[in-house]
């Protein structure tokens, strides 16, 4: 089992505090480290945060949202073998080129230690405050991970749809990992699967319980098979509390998570951890 932590950079006012931290989880073991995006908090939320059953995001407006890109930059310099995860960057809301162009730049950063973690988004909020429209956003989602991975791949770009009119371009430098550049896509609703199927080499799954995660992973595996891909190559990430102990952490691997990421927690959580999970 693999091991990553999550969320890096929300909720701390210093950015020597995220350096510091995964520094820390780097040295106990851990394997990845994760970031969280939403660029806006809304005073008045009016969208349902899915992931839980109150739909409160339980994050007040003033809560530091550190830039994941820029601070797993940062992240890249001050480490040498700890993954740098996106926990999901909101790829709907954005500009898929200028998007291209960072991951690429930061994956040669880190050395190609870079999980491309890819969403669609919920808060329509944001979606206003960023000028993109909320409506379509997962077909959005779905046509700008096809034309980003063009870009990634060295070729001259040809791109017409109905969001994008891209043509006879290059984007360079490449990813490190270029065109393989691993594309985790979070989320547990609509279309999920056939996103993960068809376009992702991961799929983090959001909090669930055992049960209702073995019949999703059924559900998933079936939806492989109808595209033609091999389920076995898609990799599990899963949120896991160390306080269930090795009997969590073996439901998980029972269910075929390769990783289980810790949410929050400080120095002694990552040393609790490292030395009687990882080490």
């Amino acid at each position: 089992m693999k091991f990553g932590l999550i969320p890096i950079n929300v909720g701390v006012t210093a950015p020597e505090q995220i350096i510091t931290t995964v520094q820390t989880a780097e040295a106990a073991g851990f394997e990845s480290a994760w970031t969280f995006e939403h660029v806006m908090m809304p005073v008045d939320n009016k969208s349902k945060y899915p992931y839980n059953e109150s739909g409160d995001l339980g994050v007040s407006p003033d809560t530091p949202f550190f830039d994941p890109l820029i601070t797993l930059a940062a992240l890249a310099a001050h480490t040498t073998t700890i993954r740098l995860g996106t926990g999901v960057n909101i790829v709907a809301q954005t500009n898929p080129l200028l998007l291209a162009k960072q991951v690429a730049s930061l994956d040669l950063f880190c050395g190609g230690r870079l999980i491309f973690g890819a969403g669609i988004g919920w808060l329509q909020q944001e979606f206003d405050a960023m000028g993109v429209p909320f409506a379509r956003r997962g077909a959005r989602f779905d046509d700008y991970i096809v034309a980003m991975k063009k870009v990634w791949s060295g070729d001259i770009v040809e791109h017409e749809s109905d969001f994008l009119s891209w043509h006879g371009f290059k984007s360079y430098p490449l990813p490190a990992q270029k065109a393989a550049m691993p594309i985790v896509i979070g989320g547990n609703a609509g279309k999920i699967f056939q996103r993960i199927a068809k376009y992702g080499d991961g799929w983090f799954i959001p909090p669930s319980a055992p049960t209702l995660m073995r019949e999703q992973l059924v559900e998933l595996r079936k939806v492989c098979e109808s595209e033609g891909r091999n389920y076995d190559d898609i990799e599990l990430t899963s949120l896991w509390d160390p306080k269930g102990g090795d009997d969590s952490l073996k439901e998980l691997a029972d269910l075929g998570i390769a990783r289980a990421v810790v949410m929050g927690g400080g120095p002694d959580m990552i040393k609790l951890v490292g030395d009687k999970f990882i080490r």
